[in-house]
């Protein structure tokens, strides 16, 4: 009697093993490197690339001097592959003759991002609003220009969220947040 139960299970072990075999092989010579697992594995993904991505840009407008205001920027995943993403965007600001680069949030923690074809990804960018017409207090800010990490060529979009508090001459009150999933 028990010398049943084994060799069934014997049997169905044997059985399940040339199934997945068979499963795997498909004829191609080509074990495990199936279109599943290629795509399942963010190893085989590249960076993001700027012609890679459609841009949105949304703001929740400081109203007035002194105000906070915030711009997020939405990317998706325009090509046929995934891409991946990690930390955050380079930002500069450009009036006139001038351009500021942005700092990175402090307390903010980038994390590795695999976007699949038509996912999305944002970051923000976070402002004081500085007076208009003194520029040593703001920037009338122009053109934001912005690099995705580990990508060659920039992105842009027209600055239409009024002056932007300056620091210093050199230092923007404004901050970019890290790269983050967007649309869950």
């Amino acid at each position: 009697m028990r010398a049943r139960p084994i060799a069934v299970s014997a049997l169905t072990a044997l059985v399940a093993t040339l199934a997945l075999t068979a499963c795997d092989d498909e004829g191609s010579g080509d074990k495990g490197n199936k279109k599943a697992d290629s795509s399942a594995s963010p190893a085989g993904s590249t960076a993001c690339e700027a012609d890679q991505v459609g841009q949105e840009v949304a703001a929740s407008e400081a109203p007035a001097a002194g105000d906070t205001g915030s711009v997020s920027v939405t990317l998706t995943n325009r090509s046929d592959g995934d891409c991946t993403l990690e930390g955050f965007p380079r930002v500069d600001l450009t009036a006139g003759g001038t351009t500021w680069s942005l700092a990175h949030e402090e307390s903010a923690k980038p994390e590795k991002l695999t976007l699949k074809p038509d996912e999305t990804t944002a970051f923000t960018i976070t402002y004081v609003r500085g007076p208009a017409g003194d520029p040593t207090k703001g920037a009338a800010v122009k053109t934001v220009k912005f690099g995705l990490p580990g990508a060659g060529a920039d992105l842009s979009f027209p600055w239409k969220y009024g002056e932007v508090a300056l620091r210093s001459e050199s230092e923007p009150d404004a901050s970019v947040g890290p790269l983050q999933r967007a649309g869950d």
